[in-house]
């Protein structure tokens, strides 16, 4: 017979997943390997309070297995907070899939992966994110129901992200400069993938000054030539004159070095995660007099978009609740200096007040 023992901190370091699920309060989390597909996935499950994780898979060239829980467990987290604070009734999940999405995706692949997906018995519903288009999404669909943003319904929810990046950026405006009006200024958007090219779309028919960057040369070109934007380097895109810093890409792009050199009042883009460390960063931005729209409160039109396909919801209710991200970025940045709290701790709390009276809610009677 087996004896039971209570579980103790010095156990957690043995078992350094479970610890880090227990550091930032993850239900579950789910590795997925099939070597006939190639297929290597994590599926993390944040919280299912407000109802089941929703959240978009991304597929990514990561370095290392480690690297890829770090971006999956993060990633989810702020899917939990971004649903919360959009008030919707979802629960946080994110997903990666580790390879080069240019090269390595297939059918099959991808229909493992739903199968996987399937598993988790609606617990968790996919979607788009980086790397992943409404193609792949159909083939998910082959495998399990539990998906969204589907050809013929909602569709890709990145012009819903742009759209609401657009808005909230604009609200950012109206309280650094007075006005929301972009035109003239000068904006530096970092990534210009699906969601990025949506925002550049908006930006240049407002007559803003747009300077573009990508790890992914040929769509920089393409990009370049349809937009007439100005294109620069990776690592240049820090250091260029400019009033506003969008960064759409990868996570942590806010960090000790990008801030002492970039020369912005805002900092407002589609990436999540995008401060390196929330409890560092967070204060040098507000303390430098940039304003900072939190990532997850400013790219919730994606989410918004799947959940309307979820309820079956229209197009037009969707772009009108993503509009309203330009009413919540105002209220969080104008809290935040009344306050003197950075933008981040605001945002977490309006999300972490919600979880918690509705879980009451859910309480059994």
């Amino acid at each position: 017979m087996f004896e039971v023992k209570e579980i103790q901190e010095s156990d957690l370091a043995l078992n350094p997943v479970i610890a880090q699920m227990s550091k930032m309060n993850h239900e579950q989390i789910l590795f997925c390997n099939d070597n006939s597909t190639g297929l290597k996935a994590i599926i993390a499950v944040h919280n299912t309070v407000l109802g089941p994780a929703l959240g978009g898979t991304r597929m990514w060239m990561y370095n290392n297995e480690i690297e890829a829980l770090n971006d999956v467990l993060r990633l989810s987290r702020g899917m939990t907070y971004k649903n919360a604070i959009s008030g919707l009734n979802l629960g946080g999940g994110k997903a990666v899939i580790i390879g080069d999405s240019h090269t390595m995706k297939s059918e099959a692949l991808m229909r493992r992966f739903g199968k996987f997906v399937n598993s988790l018995g609606g617990k968790y519903i996919t979607a788009e994110d980086v790397g992943i288009n409404t193609t792949d999404m159909t083939y998910v669909n082959m495998e399990t129901d539990h998906v969204v943003g589907l050809p013929g319904k909602s569709g890709d929810p990145s012009p819903v992200t742009a759209y609401g990046v657009y808005m909230g950026m604009k609200a950012c405006a109206k309280e650094q400069f007075g006005s929301d009006s972009l035109e003239g200024k000068k904006i530096a958007v970092q990534g210009v993938g699906h969601v990025g090219e949506y925002l550049v779309q908006y930006l240049v028919k407002e007559g803003a000054i747009v300077s573009v960057t990508d790890v992914y040369v040929p769509t920089l070109k393409r990009i370049s030539a349809n937009y007439g934007v100005n294109v620069v380097g990776l690592d240049e895109i820090y250091d260029i004159d400019m009033d506003i810093y969008s960064p759409c890409a990868l996570g942590a792009t806010v960090n000790s070095d990008t801030l002492s050199r970039l020369k912005c009042s805002i900092i407002a883009g589609a990436a999540n995660n995008q401060l390196q460390n929330e409890n560092i960063h967070g204060l040098d931005v507000m303390k430098k007099g940039i304003i900072y729209a939190p990532d997850y409160t400013l790219n919730a039109g994606g989410v918004i978009n799947c959940f309307s396909e979820v309820k079956g919801l229209s197009s037009e209710w969707a772009m009108t609740k993503a509009s309203a991200i330009y009413d919540t970025i105002g209220s969080i940045v104008k809290r935040s200096k009344s306050e003197n709290i950075p933008t981040y701790q605001i945002a977490n709390k309006i999300a972490e007040e919600r979880i918690e009276s509705i879980g009451k809610v859910k309480l059994p009677l």
